[in-house]
């Protein structure tokens, strides 16, 4: 029987895989078994998330929020840049000299066994996030409109950065996969329009995409909500699977368009009835059949799927639990029946 790195891999490979890979950032508390994948990022550039809070390297305030799991987001209304043409006087790039890499990176893979899991090698949580976290929305997305040349200068400054925070530890680290990520768009539209998406931001994803491509690392992307407008061009810069591919895009106009050269990841969103208190254990395992028995045929497909809510609230630990258990249960013959 093939590790769970092993099948998860063999789905990023295009190959079918022996039974349903999981998705997961990595080993949680409390976890038995090792996972698939687990997502690493150098320490220099998370140390606010290793940390549970606190400002990035950019200056910006990160803070937990409980109804996610204490996941974190920039803290309301304290924007670091209120004007675009300044950002040259607020966006200052920390000092990368007397960092020991190869220390820093054997410290993070300490607890991961690279036998049983995957590591997937990241940087940041996007550049169009990075952009909203600096000015907020509102200033954010006027600036786009406003002054395209000064983002696009901030963003290429972003850029040189992170390639050069890659070029320094991705080897290090031997990852299994390289990922990427950015958050442009809601449940219902993209924030921003296809024209702008190539304008501004695929020209810095290519440039990341390249440590993927040089390496032929397959490459993940990361981006909630409707951006189905997008998949074509992450596709164009490398792209070969994408998270969480929600269900509010036209998964299997995609599904059928690209099989399992574009590996959807999710497909499944705990909403509606099976966010109601009286929901049944039965009623989330025929949801998660349904999508598994939907996105699986033929491969290029690995599941993602759980409930958000704050940490000890035992309903939520009880759901999450069905989704998993049944997972394993119906996954692992699926693709031997």
């Amino acid at each position: 029987m093939l590790t769970p790195k092993e099948n998860y891999l063999r789905v990023l490979n295009k190959e079918i895989p022996e039974y349903i890979p999981v998705y997961t950032f990595g080993k949680m508390p409390g976890d038995t078994e090792e996972p698939a994948n687990a997502l690493i990022e150098p320490a220099i550039v998370i140390e606010h998330r290793l940390a549970g809070g606190g400002k990035d390297i950019w200056g910006v305030e990160y803070v937990p929020t409980a109804e996610t799991g204490n996941a974190l987001l920039p803290k309301p209304n304290e924007f670091i840049l209120d004007d675009i043409t300044k950002w040259r006087d607020v966006i200052k790039a920390p000092d990368l000299d007397n960092i020991d890499w190869e220390a820093m990176a054997a410290k993070q893979l300490a607890n991961v066994d690279r036998s049983q899991t995957a590591v997937a090698f990241g940087l940041h949580v996007g550049y169009f996030q990075n952009l909203m976290a600096f000015m907020g929305f509102t200033d954010g997305l006027m600036a786009l409109y406003e002054e395209p040349e000064e983002c696009k200068a901030l963003l290429e400054y972003l850029c040189d950065f992170y390639c050069k925070v890659a070029e320094k530890c991705i080897d290090y680290y031997k990852p299994d996969i390289y990922t990427m990520m950015d958050d442009t768009a809601a449940w219902a539209n993209p924030f921003i329009s296809l024209d702008m998406y190539k304008e501004f931001f695929v020209p810095v994803y290519d440039r990341q995409a390249k440590f993927g491509r040089d390496r032929g690392l397959p490459i993940t992307f990361h981006n909630c909500g409707k951006c189905e407008l997008f998949v074509d061009e992450m596709v164009k810069f490398g792209v070969t699977c994408w998270d969480p591919a929600q269900t509010c895009n036209d998964l299997l106009g995609i599904k059928a368009k690209y099989g399992r050269d574009l590996v959807l990841t999710g497909c499944w969103d705990g909403k509606g009835r099976l966010l109601e208190d009286d929901v049944t254990d039965e009623e989330i395992r025929e949801a998660v059949k349904t999508t598994i028995d939907t996105y699986a045929p033929n491969g290029g497909y690995v599941f993602l799927g759980n409930f958000l809510g704050a940490i000890g609230d035992e309903k939520v630990a009880h759901k999450n639990k069905v989704v998993k258990d049944f997972v394993k249960e119906y996954g692992m013959n699926y693709y031997n029946k």
